[in-house]
């Protein structure tokens, strides 16, 4: 067991007593995570902040940058509203909006309770993409006290003017489905669902690879999925597109498999997604997860928190060379070493201190960043997956295994690599308001990504952001491996 010597939050396992068994170490390495978000969110008083980009060169100066000198700026957007994204910072702004009606893996949290989650979003999005963020949680409460997709929608409508693109995150289905659909439509600049959308295009990147690691193709393999949120109706979706067969998927919900005979999901139109799949997946209607994954090539999982949701038992039915994503927050539904000790030959998570994170973060700043660069007006199917495509490559050229089969969020390469594919795609799919060639586009998203860093890296070398001490951290080690042993 060793002690905490930097800030890093490098090699945690071995942060451990040596007598922890392996499900000990990942529910410590979870608590102690836990306990250091609570204590580094209250130490800083949340994560973002506003800093101005244009110069101040004396007090007059505010009459440039306020009145009476930026009348013209009013009158030059009255007059060509396009002017907007170029004479303010819309360009380059995002609204991360979200009613809180199901934060990660701890569902409805209240209108503010996905603030801490919004925050880091948009902390992702300047550091990893140099995109700018504001996060709004909103109460999408009708007078009858029932969470209303068309408040979320009218909200969306009202605030789109101000923003470049919408990122929507952590609502609730079926409202989810309704939400994204209509406003993809309704609105002129890109609304993406990232728990939807974002998810379901690093998923499709990671089975591109692990694919190949394993030597089969996407048209052959048997796939099981459980869950059917936004999350895993999106992936069917993309993988499907990208070529995957929907008759060898299975997808169950809570009550089952999904399929024809679903009388339930038929008769609610609101899960018209859900019914859409269960009409064109699962032919023989299998009715339980543990019998779709009898055989199956490849498990894509994304429902209820683990570690006991997935069987071991039902990992070993499958097919030789399994791959297998368990991607719930914020406890995976099986741990990655029961999951490899039940034969799975490739294992993914969405948390980064377990191999092949699969985590929507690799794609949404590169993503965000390269749809504001063209200033699209939507973001297609086809863009998403020329993300995945994108994300895909970046880890290929540095070599696959069956413990990498994604990139790492350090690899800086990814993001402006995803900004370039997703902007010519923009392109081709006639959606881009400005054509920009390849090269251009990542010169841009690079020089923007290393200016967010390089300004974060000035406000803790200026001390204008404040260290916390590795003595601090250790309290929240010593109070997870309490935890972890009181049981």
């Amino acid at each position: 067991m060793e002690k905490i010597k930097n800030l890093k939050l490098e090699n945690l396992d071995q942060l451990f007593p040596e007598h922890f068994t392996k499900e000990q170490i990942a529910e410590g390495k979870t608590l102690f995570l836990k306990e250091v978000a609570d204590r580094m969110h209250r130490f800083y008083g949340g994560k973002m902040q506003t800093v101005p980009k244009a110069g101040y060169y004396g007090f007059n100066w505010f009459n440039v940058w306020y009145s009476p000198g930026v009348s013209k700026v009013s009158t030059e957007i009255r007059d060509n509203p396009e002017s907007s994204f170029e004479l303010s910072n819309r360009g380059n702004l995002v609204a991360v909006v979200s009613d809180s009606t199901r934060v990660l893996g701890d569902g409805d949290c209240g209108p503010s309770g996905g603030l801490g989650v919004m925050e880091g979003k948009a902390y992702l999005m300047k550091y990893l993409g140099g995109v700018d963020a504001v996060s709004l949680c909103i109460d999408s409460r009708n007078e009858a006290g029932k969470n209303d997709p068309k408040k979320i929608i009218d909200f969306v409508k009202m605030v789109a003017p101000s923003f470049g693109a919408i990122n929507l995150e952590d609502i609730s289905q079926p409202n989810c489905f309704e939400v994204l659909d209509t406003l993809r439509d309704a609105c002129d600049i890109p609304v993406w669902h990232d728990d939807a959308q974002g998810t379901g295009c690093v998923t499709l990147a990671g089975l591109i690879n692990a694919l190949k690691v394993v030597g089969k193709k996407i048209g052959d393999v048997k796939i099981a999925m459980l869950g059917a949120g936004a999350s895993n109706t999106t992936i069917a979706s993309l993988i499907i597109q990208a070529g995957g067969d929907p008759k060898k998927m299975v997808m169950c919900d809570s009550r089952g498999g999904l399929h024809s005979d679903r009388s339930d999901i038929e008769s609610d139109k609101a899960f018209y997604k859900k019914w859409a799949l269960s009409r064109q997946t699962n032919p023989d209607k299998i009715d339980s997860i543990e019998e779709a994954m009898k055989g199956a090539d490849v498990l894509i999982a994304l429902s209820r928190p683990g570690p006991n949701t997935i069987k071991p038992k039902w990992i070993s039915s499958m097919a030789d060379k399994a791959i297998v994503f368990v991607c719930a927050n914020p406890v995976p539904e099986i741990y990655p070493h029961a999951a490899k000790e039940a034969g799975a030959y490739i294992v993914a998570t969405g948390r980064g201190d377990f191999p092949n994170q699969v985590n929507n973060s690799l794609c949404f700043p590169g993503l965000l960043k390269g749809a504001l660069l063209v200033r699209a007006r939507k973001i297609t199917d086809n863009m998403a997956i020329a993300a995945a495509y994108a994300i895909a490559e970046t880890a290929e050229k540095k070599g696959l295994s069956p413990d990498y089969i994604a990139p790492l969020m350090d690899e800086t390469e990814t993001f402006p690599a995803v900004a370039r594919a997703v902007a010519l795609q923009a392109q081709k799919d006639g959606v881009a308001r400005i054509t920009l060639s390849g090269d251009e586009v990542y010169a841009q998203a690079k020089k923007g990504i290393d200016e967010a860093r390089a300004l974060t890296e000035k406000l803790l070398e200026e001390k204008f952001i404040p260290e916390p001490t590795p003595d601090m951290l250790e309290i929240c080690l010593e109070k997870a491996i309490r935890q972890v042993k009181a049981g």
